[in-house]
């Protein structure tokens, strides 16, 4: 007896290689590959009967349909004369039936023959969907790949502006004799459609403040990827419950797409508030408060505060966003900040002034900032403040700072495949208005990459550099220190530094830090981890880098994710024992 067919269809596939367990009829095929198993037990009417009683008139003729049957089950694939060997036996009140299923020489495509209109086939995005309808030379014929290709060059031209777009030659032929085959495929592009204008309806906003939305313009063009982009962009800035971006195309107004944004206005206020725990801050409670407009030009007010056992923040934002595509906004703000670690002490008011926007796929921050207050540095744990080598100070600094940021994720999550960069340069004039001069430049950045299915691999760095003529006069947030959850772990917040004459940690004026990780998931949300941190803050030249390692647990929960790490100092002969990390947020 002799067969052949295909449909890939996994949902059966635990039938391929072993029989089934049940009464009724138990299916064995062999001779093929997996993909080609599942489409020959998805098609063959036997494997219906797994499950089911069958008379043995039923179970023989199911038998004598099979060849057919898996002679269509193979032909998607490009299998047109496969042979097949089987038996149907009856074991107590089952019928076990095996097919061996040679599939043949299969066809292969030997020639393709794609039109298109000159216009169309001159843009990227289309000539690429042609070019990979043009690679299936000299595979093996398969429907699904055939299929997929063609409909990627129907969907191209239309995303593209060629909504008349139409498919009028689509052949396939097949010469089994020579095993061969040849596609024909061609395409009328039609006219290109070019944008039109853009309403929005359900606006809470003055006429002309969504624009600065808008990807495009009148007359270019029409792209539906920038639609994406329209609708992306406004769910983003949070104004809105409900955006629908659709296009529309005017028959009478030749060549033209209006596009309607049906909208529907967010909750104005909302409040926000819940515990919070950290290594480097303590347990602690956060509250918020954001107006998510105030008037009709989209102005934003943001308000936030912050008691833990090591920090205590109050913060307000006011947010004037500007015309245009690149987000641009202009930014104020105050930040009440008393801070305490393990080396020091501050309690400091800063004033902030900035403008944002989108710069070459980086946001750019531009602005000056007024900083004042007291601090003391090298205090220990319940030290009296007046304890030989603790220092005290007062300083008050006004500075200008650049700022970029960039980061890419394919899983905001769970990154598998992702990095950050954060670089940020800051500087007084001379000494107007501030207590002393300095310079001070510094990055950080994280790259994460999944190399299984369960394991990544997480490196992290940081570096910095300053120029003062005093720096006694600076704050502790404009020193650098290492050690902690986001620096050397092993180490507490802030520990790691240069010191005074009296062995205290006060900070210094360059940092540079590295860590390398690796996690290996147990489950979809449990897994561990294994790091090695090392880094230091120093002056000038005399770098000592201390070393931390450990390990640590990793839970996805419904929150973020948790992390929780000891970690323990190697080969250094001051500190000793284990430090225990946690940190809850995302990845980058």
């Amino acid at each position: 007896m002799r067969w052949n067919r295909r449909q890939g269809n996994f949902l059966l596939s635990l039938l391929l290689c072993t029989p089934l367990a049940h009464a009724g009829v138990q299916l064995v095929v062999d001779g093929v590959d997996d993909n080609l198993k599942g489409a020959i037990v998805s098609t063959v009417e036997l494997a219906q009967y797994a499950n089911r009683d069958v008379t043995e008139a039923q179970a023989r003729r199911l038998y004598q349909r099979a060849g057919d049957q898996v002679k269509l089950a193979l032909q998607p694939y490009g299998y047109y004369e496969p042979s097949v060997d089987g038996d149907i036996k009856q074991q107590g009140k089952n019928w076990q039936v095996t097919l061996h299923v040679t599939p043949g020489e299969p066809v292969k495509v030997t020639s393709v023959d794609v039109k298109l209109d000159k216009t169309a086939a001159s843009i990227p995005v289309i000539r690429r969907a042609q070019r990979a309808v043009e690679r299936l030379k000299g595979q093996i014929l398969n429907d699904g790949a055939y299929d997929g290709a063609r409909d990627a060059v129907s969907g191209a031209l239309t995303a593209n502006g060629f909504l008349d777009a139409r498919l009028v030659t689509h052949r396939v032929e097949v010469n089994r004799s020579e095993h061969s085959a040849s596609i024909k495929l061609a395409w009328t592009a039609g006219q290109r459609y070019r944008y039109g204008t853009v309403h929005f309806e359900g606006s809470q906003f003055r006429e002309g403040f969504l624009d600065r939305y808008v990807p495009f313009k009148s007359g270019d063009y029409f792209d539906q990827d920038q639609l994406l982009q329209l609708q992306q962009a406004l769910n983003g800035a949070d104004y809105f419950s409900v955006v629908n971006v659709l296009p529309e195309v005017d028959e009478k107004a030749n060549g033209r797409v209006d596009v309607k944004v049906e909208l529907a206005p967010a909750k104005r206020t909302i409040y926000t508030g819940g515990p919070f725990i950290g290594t480097d801050t303590g347990v602690g409670l956060r509250g918020g408060m954001e107006r998510r407009w105030v008037n009709d030009r989209g102005h934003k007010w943001k308000n936030e505060l912050v008691v833990a056992q090591r920090l205590k923040t109050l913060s307000t934002l006011y947010t004037v966003p500007m015309p245009g595509q690149d987000q641009r906004s202009f930014n104020y703000g105050a930040n009440f900040r008393d801070a305490n670690t393990d080396t020091s002490k501050s309690r400091t008011l800063e004033l902030v002034a900035n403008e944002t926007r989108l710069w070459h796929g980086w946001t750019r921050t531009v602005g000056l900032h007024a900083l004042s207050g007291t601090f003391t540095v090298g205090q220990q744990a319940n030290e009296n403040e007046n304890e030989a080598g603790i220092e005290h100070g007062r300083s008050t600094l006004l500075y200008p700072e650049v700022s970029l940021s960039r980061k890419q994720a394919d899983n905001p999550t769970f990154v598998r495949k992702g990095w950050g960069v954060n670089i940020y340069a800051r500087s007084t004039v001379g000494t107007l208005a501030s207590d002393t001069r300095f310079s001070q430049i510094a990055a950080d950045a994280k790259w994460i990459r999944a190399f299984t299915r369960r394991d990544r691999l997480i490196l992290r760095g940081a570096v910095g550099y300053t120029v003062t003529g005093d720096f006694n006069a600076l704050p502790p947030q404009l020193r650098f220190f290492a050690g902690g959850d986001r620096s050397v772990r092993g180490y507490g917040y802030q520990t790691i530094g240069p010191k005074n004459d009296y062995d205290r940690v006060i900070g210094g004026k360059n940092l540079l830090v590295a860590s390398t990780e690796v996690e290996h998931y147990f489950t979809r949300n449990w897994g561990m981890a294994a790091f090695v941190d090392a880094g230091n803050a120093f002056n000038g030249t005399d770098y000592n880098p201390r070393i931390g390692a450990g390990l640590g647990v990793r839970w996805l929960s419904p929150v973020g994710m948790i992390r929780v790490d000891l970690g323990t100092p190697i080969n250094d002969a001051q500190r000793h024992g284990v430090e225990l990390h946690l940190v809850i947020g995302p990845d980058l």
